[in-house]
């Protein structure tokens, strides 16, 4: 099993009740847009550049070590919420969205998963978390399941 597979694996085995997939769609969404519209704030020398395209292009980068058709896939999708987040230009909706956002893991893991988030095993989850959702909706690498040991 290569490392994108081993790490999809291990995130999924963290997030199995519909309940907690459904609160990590619409929360983990809400966090990145949250980060995004903070980091338009930060413009960048070069025109039109702010700190969140920067953050993008670095993740991205990240993403394509993993699994090329899946770094492409969430550009995609996290070059969508950018641009919201430019047309919306407002830093309080994305400090709600991120604080929303936020609360959402929280009972996505506590009511229906009973269990913790999986970054507080592995920081690398922060990051593969929007990998995941990208993954399950599009299903570029298939369902892999891998036995993890959980604190």
């Amino acid at each position: 099993m290569n490392r994108v597979d081993l790490l999809l694996a291990e995130y999924g085995s963290y997030h199995r009740t519909r309940g907690n997939l459904v609160c990590h769609s619409f929360g983990i969404t809400l966090i990145v847009y949250g980060i995004l519209a903070f980091l338009q704030l930060i413009p960048l020398p070069l025109s039109g550049v702010t700190a969140a395209e920067l953050l993008i292009a670095g993740a991205f980068v990240f993403y394509l070590f993993l699994d090329v058709p899946l770094a492409f896939a969430i550009l995609v999708a996290v070059g969508l919420l950018d641009v919201i987040g430019r047309a919306i230009s407002d830093w309080r909706i994305g400090l709600a969205a991120f604080l929303l956002g936020w609360v959402l893991q929280g009972i996505g893991h506590a009511v229906f998963e009973k269990n913790k988030p999986a970054f507080f095993r592995n920081l690398v989850h922060l990051m593969v978390g929007p990998l995941f959702l990208v993954n399950e909706l599009l299903r570029i690498r298939g369902a892999r399941q891998a036995p993890v040991a959980r604190d």
